[in-house]
């Protein structure tokens, strides 16, 4: 074969070489709406990172209540994955035929706390929230956040939520109670352990048995809407990742022990 013939050979194969290769870098990673309970917020964000660095996928967080985040998902809004602080509102998704049931699994556990201001005295037990010391209680809103409900469990079995309804202030989720007591917009707030091991505004006195109410169990799923489902089951995987764990870790949650749940 001529040399003039094989140098165009060669120079076409490096042209169709480097094309591939632009096509390649220009491809934008895919991108994963992860709806989750507002109290995974700092966790999950100190994951992105260390995930993005290892798959081509750009994470695009949408923190709120459960509850809120239940009926966005049932409204059509766009979302890969969804993490709730309770396996109600999964449940409910689950019914409506919105998940793929293989992806489910419980994730996460969490602990209920009571927290006062840092500088705040005299108030040391659940039974403190019914003396005159405590005017306002930070609580979530019982019918769309979980922790509301498990709070409303816990007063319940301690046989303090008549004396403690009239005090209450109730917010939309889990992470303006916390902001209620830092502000001293309320005297005590009740919030999940991971939250107010978040701050350093605040400080716990008192842990609730865990009898007093419901396991505190954050399921997560691929909904069927996901255009990028590999993509977002990828992604479930990884927060069972030891990398994962120790975030989760960290921040006050325990590593649910149920590799996967079959609730509906």
């Amino acid at each position: 074969m001529p040399k003039q013939r094989l140098l165009q050979l060669f120079s076409c194969f490096l042209i169709a070489l480097l094309i591939v290769n632009c096509q390649r870098s220009t491809t934008p990673p895919a991108t994963l709406t992860v709806s989750a309970a507002a109290s995974l917020k700092d966790a999950l964000e100190q994951i992105q990172p260390l995930y993005e660095q290892q798959q081509p996928v750009k994470l695009t967080y949408n923190f709120g209540s459960s509850g809120a985040l239940q009926q966005q998902i049932e409204q059509g809004a766009p979302a890969d994955v969804f993490i709730s602080a309770a396996p109600k509102q999964m449940d409910a998704l689950q019914q409506k035929g919105e998940l793929i049931n293989e992806t489910r699994r419980d994730l996460l556990r969490n602990q209920i706390v009571l927290i006062v201001p840092r500088t705040t005295t005299g108030v040391a037990s659940f039974q403190d929230l019914a003396s005159d010391r405590v005017r306002r209680v930070g609580l979530g809103e019982p019918k769309s956040v979980p922790a509301g409900t498990y709070a409303q469990e816990v007063l319940t079995a301690l046989k303090l939520l008549d004396a403690v309804k009239p005090k209450a202030v109730y917010a939309k989720d889990v992470r303006q109670v916390l902001n209620f007591v830092e502000s001293q917009n309320a005297d005590a707030g009740i919030v999940y352990r991971s939250d107010a091991l978040s701050s350093d505004q605040v400080k716990i006195v008192a842990t609730a048995p865990e009898t007093s109410h419901s396991p505190v169990i954050y399921p997560i799923a691929v909904l069927k809407r996901t255009p990028n489902r590999d993509a977002a089951q990828k992604f479930v995987q990884f927060l069972s990742s030891d990398a994962a764990k120790a975030v989760f870790g960290k921040q006050g949650f325990s590593v649910s022990s149920a590799t996967q749940s079959t609730s509906a």
